[in-house]
């Protein structure tokens, strides 16, 4: 499957370029305010999914810290903190061993991607948000040329075309 997605600046160019489409019995989507929503239609949210990410990362790493800093306590016999006690000096190795357990799922889990967001879906969410409208196409090869030609004609902001790797 194919996509084409094409950025117009006004409601009036969107529809316009559907019906084109339409009349090329070309099926197409318009998202937009008055229309489908990024979420309607399906765009991931980059943030949402690094949260879930690392939220399911941390579910593993943080007991697995824990139990790495204890063990490390233990084959260290290091006594840091003195008024601990040596039940407590492991506690202690046991808890920043979870904490960087926590840290790792935030990086690894996609935290870069929660501070700088990531792929084409944030870019075309940003527009949408912007007052934007979008037109997307889905189909084979060549209905996704046809389109191309058909909607250049109205010359969007930004024209992109996408093939499913599934």
């Amino acid at each position: 499957m194919n996509y084409l997605i094409a950025v117009l600046s006004d409601r009036i160019e969107a529809e316009s370029a559907y019906l084109a489409l339409e009349r090329e019995s070309i099926n197409s989507t318009i998202l937009g305010r008055g229309y489908k929503s990024a979420d309607e239609f399906g765009l991931i949210d980059p943030k949402e999914q690094a949260k879930k990410q690392a939220t399911f990362m941390s579910y593993w790493l943080v007991p697995f810290g824990f139990f790495a800093g204890v063990a490390f306590s233990l084959s260290t016999g290091l006594n840091t903190f003195g008024w601990a006690g040596e039940i407590g000096n492991h506690l202690i190795g046991g808890l920043l061993g979870a904490g960087s357990g926590a840290l790792g799922s935030l990086v690894a889990g996609g935290g870069v991607g929660l501070i700088t967001g990531g792929g084409d879906a944030l870019p075309y969410r940003n527009r949408l948000n912007a007052g934007k409208y979008i037109i997307v196409v889905q189909g084979s090869e060549t209905v996704t040329r046809q389109a191309t030609r058909i909607l250049r004609q109205f010359e969007p902001e930004n024209i992109q075309g996408y093939a499913e790797t599934n």
